[in-house]
């Protein structure tokens, strides 16, 4: 189970019955955090706080609490959880009054596009290094990327909004093939509509099931290979839920 925006202090991070949690929760209070639970206790952990990133450009992001892989004792399997940073409107995009933030100049469209360039780097090394180790590699989390059209109820004005920019998309296309990643839900769920994995607070967008897929499973082929099934966690009325996500659970016969 991978979890991110814990949010909270890693004492604050509580317990998980039945699972052993590896965590890192960053530095900057109250926001970020990521965490992979497990069963088991891992052969290994590595986050960014105790293995720096290799890859220039992302050590500025290394307190924040955004990635962190673990090795599974019971099977040859590497998992990763990370939380993308959300982003921003480029400046020629931004126009006051049209926008819940105050315009930037596209600073956090630029620090957003600077990370996933150092990224697509250190999670080709992640995912090489578990190659050679003999182990497949899953990379969960939410990416704050939809990448179809399929991906976004309303995909033709999200054209021009954070996270399904033609930039952002192609970003993750590139990290997609039948050699490196693939989109495990998207193979499973084929090529319809959803499924959705969050949803805005305002309004009806909960009930009136408006919202993007943002979360993932990015799976190494010959694992992506045997997943079976996907199902998005979703609460049954708005009153139920208890974050703007759902959980994106996939059956895997590994």
């Amino acid at each position: 189970m991978a979890l991110q925006e814990l949010r909270c202090p890693p004492d604050a991070l509580g317990g998980f019955p039945g699972y052993h949690a590896s965590a890192d929760c960053g530095s900057v209070p109250g926001r970020n955090g990521v965490a992979v639970l497990t069963r088991e206790p891992p052969a290994a952990v590595r986050s960014w706080a105790t293995v720096p990133p290799r890859a220039r450009g992302l050590r500025a992001f290394a307190h924040e609490g955004r990635y962190i892989e673990v090795d599974l004792a019971g099977a040859r399997l590497t998992v990763a959880c990370l939380y993308l940073p959300k982003g921003g409107l480029p400046a020629h995009l931004q126009k006051p009054g049209g926008m819940r933030d105050q315009p930037d100049g596209g600073a956090k469209y630029a620090r957003k596009m600077g990370f996933l360039d150092a990224f697509a780097r250190e999670l080709d090394r992640s995912r090489r290094a578990a190659r050679a180790a003999g182990r497949e590699f899953l990379l969960l989390g939410d990416l704050n990327i939809a990448h179809l059209p399929h991906d976004v109820t309303n995909w033709r004005p999200a054209q021009k909004m954070e996270g399904f920019l033609p930039e952002e998309r192609e970003w993750l296309g590139a990290r997609l093939g039948p050699r490196t990643l693939v989109d495990v839900v998207r193979q499973q769920h084929g090529d319809r509509p959803g499924p959705l994995s969050w949803w805005s607070w305002a309004g009806a967008s909960f009930t009136k099931d408006v919202g993007w897929r943002i979360d993932h499973h990015l799976a190494t082929p010959d694992l992506a290979g045997v997943a079976r099934s996907v199902t998005v966690d979703k609460e049954a009325s708005p009153d139920e839920r208890l974050s703007d996500h759902a959980p994106v659970v996939v059956e895997y016969d590994f």
